[in-house]
C-alpha cells in the first residue's frame, strides 16, 4: 500500500473526498514528524509507538573500495507494534 492507496481507503471509509482525506493524512504525518523532531514519543494504544533513538558512530566499509570509513552518530526512528496490531497481522 502506498500513500495514494491509503488516501483512497480513508476517503472511502469516512465517505469523504480524496482531497479531504489527503489533507487529514498530511496533517497527521506532519504532527507525528514534528513531535518526533522535538524528541517526543508517540504512543497509539493498541497500534504501536514511535520514538527517536540515538545511533552511535561506527567504522564501516565502502562497498566499492573496501576502505574503512567513519560513520557519524545520528538519530533513527523506531516503531514498536502494539498488541492489537500484532493480533491483526
Amino acid at each position: 500500500m502506498n500513500k495514494g492507496d491509503l488516501v483512497n481507503a480513508m476517503a472511502k471509509c469516512q465517505h469523504e473526498t480524496k482531497v479531504s482525506a489527503e489533507r487529514w493524512l498530511n496533517c497527521t504525518l506532519n504532527c507525528i514528524a514534528e513531535g518526533l523532531k522535538k524528541h517526543q514519543a508517540l504512543r497509539l494504544v493498541g497500534f504501536g509507538s514511535f520514538a527517536v533513538k540515538a545511533r552511535k558512530g561506527r567504522i564501516g566499509r565502502n562497498p566499492r573500495t573496501g576502505a574503512a570509513i567513519k560513520i557519524k552518530p545520528g538519530k533513527k526512528v523506531s516503531f514498536h507494534a502494539g498488541d492489537e496490531l500484532k493480533k491483526t497481522i
